[in-house]
């Protein structure tokens, strides 16, 4: 089993949308993008994907540009494809049209030698949903402080 390295993750997506389904796909990468990315250069902000003629794409992701690239340099905000098989592409591609769905990248990561996606549909948070979170975060924290002091106390 190979580990999973980390090289970006979009922690904005599981505060503004409720994940729902994911999914792992390769990405087709240039050799300064994988360079780059061996740097640790990449970004998932405002990211999103789209299934255009049967195929998935990734949008709005930034990878820099490579240092010691030359003039054969990437376009750091080029569109990629994503590689997933047909049967899951049919899948999101109706869950996107049909259920009002969208497609995010939660995470960027190394599987072995191999840039992995892990792609996400995820349904758009209302503000009220944001505060709720917010506020149920903040209650289980104020109960773990308030156990770990009673606790402590009565020994």
């Amino acid at each position: 089993m190979t580990e999973k390295r980390q090289i970006a993750g979009n922690r904005k997506a599981r505060r503004d949308y409720h994940i729902l389904d994911k999914y792992e796909a390769g990405i087709c990468l240039l050799g300064t993008e994988v360079k780059s990315l061996r740097m640790g250069s990449a970004n998932l902000k405002d990211s999103y994907a789209a299934v255009r003629n049967g195929e998935v794409f990734l949008h709005n992701v930034h990878i820099g540009p490579y240092d010691k690239g030359n003039i054969a340099n990437h376009e750091p905000m080029r569109v990629r494809k994503l590689l997933l098989q047909k049967r899951q592409i049919n899948k999101l591609q109706s869950a996107t049209q049909d259920k009002g769905l969208t497609l995010i990248p939660l995470s960027l990561y190394w599987k072995g030698n191999i840039a992995k996606v892990e792609l996400a549909t995820a349904r758009g948070k209302r503000q009220y949903d944001k505060r709720d979170a917010i506020t149920k975060r903040e209650q289980a924290r104020e109960l773990d402080r308030v156990m770990k002091d009673h606790l402590k106390y009565n020994r």
